[in-house]
C-alpha cells in the first residue's frame, strides 16, 4: 500500500519521522516540499512537508499527487481546541472539516461558497481509521475521538469572533491546512483521512499555554 503522510512543518511529527528511523536533519533545511520514502509493514510510506496554511498545503500537494501515486494520504499535524472536553496533547481523528471562512459578508449573514454555487466548503474523510486498520489487518486499539474541524487562515485569538464562529458553526477544532488537504487530495482521487494532536485551547492569544510538545 502506498500511503502519503502530509504535514506543515517538520516539527509537527518530528517523534514520527525519528520512530521510522530518520532525523529531521533528513529534510533539506528550512525548505519545505520536501519529502522522505521509507518501508514500514510492508507499505511504502512517503511523508511530504508542504509549508503552513491552505494556500502552502493545496500547492505542495497539487504539485506532488501531479507525479505520483498513492492509496491513501494522511493529514497530520496539531490543532487548537475550541472544545475543553478534548485534552491538551489528546489525539483525535477529524470525521468533517470545513472551510470556515470562504464565502461573502451579507450584513451579519454569512454566505457559504456552497450557497453561492461557487464550490464547497465542507469535507469528509473517504476513509475511516478503522477501516484503515482492517485494510492493513492490524489492530486498531486507539480509540481516537471523533471530531468536527475548521480550517482558517487566521488563527482565532479574539473572544468576539470565537463566540461569532462557535455560534455559526459549533466546531471543536481548528488548523491551518486540513480541508485544504482534503479537497487537493479529493481533486486527485486520493482517499484522504485525517488525524490531529491538540496543541493548546482556541482563547486569547497565550502562547505560554500551548502545550506543543505533548
Amino acid at each position: 500500500m502506498r500511503i502519503l503522510l502530509v504535514a506543515a512543518t517538520q516539527q509537527e511529527i518530528g517523534s514520527l519521522i525519528s520512530d521510522f528511523g530518520f532525523s529531521i536533519s533528513d529534510f533539506v533545511a528550512n525548505e519545505v516540499n520536501q519529502s522522505i520514502q521509507l518501508t514500514v509493514h510492508n507499505s511504502q510510506l512517503t511523508i511530504l512537508i508542504t509549508g503552513v496554511g491552505m494556500v502552502a498545503t493545496a500547492f505542495a500537494l497539487g504539485r506532488h499527487l501531479a507525479t505520483n501515486q498513492y492509496d491513501l494520504a494522511i493529514s497530520l499535524g496539531i490543532a487548537g481546541s475550541f472544545d475543553r472536553n478534548i485534552a491538551l496533547g489528546e489525539v483525535v481523528e477529524i470525521v468533517e472539516d470545513s472551510l470556515s471562512e470562504l464565502g461573502a459578508e451579507d450584513g451579519e449573514q454569512f454566505l457559504t461558497i456552497d450557497s453561492m454555487g461557487f464550490g464547497e466548503s465542507k469535507f469528509k474523510p473517504t476513509i475511516s481509521l478503522s477501516n484503515l486498520c482492517n485494510t492493513l489487518n492490524i489492530s486498531n486499539h486507539y480509540n481516537l475521538k471523533q471530531v468536527r474541524a475548521i480550517t482558517v487562515n487566521t488563527v482565532h485569538g479574539h473572544e468576539a469572533s470565537i463566540e461569532k464562529l462557535t455560534v455559526r458553526l459549533k466546531p471543536q477544532l481548528e488548523s491551518m491546512e486540513g480541508a485544504a488537504c482534503f479537497y487537493a487530495c479529493k481533486q486527485a482521487g486520493v482517499p484522504c483521512l485525517q488525524i490531529r494532536a491538540v496543541s493548546n485551547y482556541v482563547e486569547k492569544r497565550n502562547r505560554d499555554a500551548w502545550q506543543i510538545g505533548l
